[in-house]
């Protein structure tokens, strides 16, 4: 059997080829070299690699070689590239203090360059331009893959849906910021689009279909990766609130006041009484939100079930994926080794220093 580490070994040994090749291009070319290192810091500052591992998996559940080919390595470290770029996009958007447990890339480059004059400015400029860089080097990776004519247009539509779902979830979920609403059908949405599809099903679609997985093989992942996906997603949103555990360590108030539409927002506005619902319309979303408010919507949370709901929510979609498994038609070493990923996706959200799914 392939184990989850050594696969992260080969993925992390193809990034940083890639990244030191970047990195003397443009020292040859007399290029900063602080531009490549800024990114290839932020690489590597953390993360669980779940979605260049799910493509892996995938091409070993649709029945590829369990000597994987260079280019199956190639095509997963491109996802992760391509992740890099969505997570500097999404601080920029968010003007999230923290990510991976360390300052996001906008505010790393505004640090570095704190002699300019307006560095927070500059910051969020630089570290755009280093997402775009990084979008453009996740297609590099992909297209210096040497994958075969079939394997390049089976992952080209998979490729595309999944850059199309995570930026219509990025800005269904700016459109959703404000004010807290009672909808959880619209919060499950941004869910699906901002990560199931990115984090899980189409990275373990790309796995198969470069295997040459039949419909029935990518039906049966289908089952598994999507509410895989939720759980990831409705898990990372209750250590957004509660941090590490189970006590009520954790974000500072910034994570309220941007008012997130997410499923415990909503569930708490739809079991609050009168009384409870007029407290959380008036401090979630909140630009001036102190750490006290903050404490008062975590005890709302908990007082009106809602973060109980949720966390009844991550078992029940783990469960859902891992049901799928036992009926899926797929090696029992790729069914170990995916129900050993979906675990640490949903149960260590809550303890990882990476926040984000």
């Amino acid at each position: 059997m392939t184990a989850l580490p050594v696969l992260r070994r080969r993925i992390d040994a193809v990034l940083e080829g890639f990244l030191r090749d970047k990195a003397r291009a443009a020292d040859a070319a007399r290029l900063p070299p602080d531009y490549v290192d800024a990114l290839h810091a932020f690489v590597f500052a953390g993360g669980k690699r779940a979605r260049p591992l799910l493509c892996a998996l995938g091409w070993l559940a649709a029945g590829g070689s369990e000597r994987m080919p260079a280019p199956v390595f190639r095509a997963a470290a491109a996802l992760e590239m391509h992740h890099a770029a969505v997570l500097i996009h999404d601080a920029i958007l968010t003007d999230a203090p923290a990510q991976r447990g360390a300052p996001p890339l906008h505010r790393a480059m505004a640090q570095r360059y704190s002699d300019r004059t307006r560095a927070d400015v500059f910051g969020r400029r630089a570290a755009g331009l280093l997402g775009t860089l990084a979008l453009s080097w996740s297609d590099e990776l992909l297209g210096t893959a040497h994958l075969t004519a079939r394997q390049r247009a089976a992952a080209t539509p998979v490729i595309t849906s999944m850059r199309d779902d995570v930026v219509y979830g990025q800005f269904l979920e700016l459109l959703a910021r404000g004010p807290a609403r009672e909808d959880l059908g619209e919060a499950m949405r941004i869910v699906h689009y901002r990560s199931a599809s990115h984090t899980c099903e189409r990275p373990l679609e790309l796995g198969a279909t470069l295997a040459g997985a039949d419909p029935a093989m990518r039906a049966a992942l289908t089952g598994y990766a999507r509410p895989l996906g939720e759980a990831v997603q409705l898990a990372a949103d209750l250590r957004a609130i509660f941090g590490a555990g189970t006590g009520t360590r954790g974000c500072p108030p910034q994570d309220l006041r941007g008012g997130r539409s997410t499923a415990l927002v909503s569930l708490a506005l739809e079991r609050a009484d009168a009384r409870r619902r007029r407290e959380l319309l008036a401090l979630v979303g909140d630009p001036g939100l102190d750490r006290a408010g903050a404490d008062r919507c975590r005890e709302l949370f908990v007082e009106t079930g809602a973060r109980a709901e949720v966390e009844e929510m991550v078992s029940e979609r783990l469960g859902a994926a891992l049901r799928a498994l036992d009926r899926a038609r797929m090696p029992g070493f790729a069914v170990t080794a995916l129900g050993v990923l979906a675990r640490r996706m949903t149960c260590r959200v809550l303890a990882d220093e990476d926040a984000g799914p």
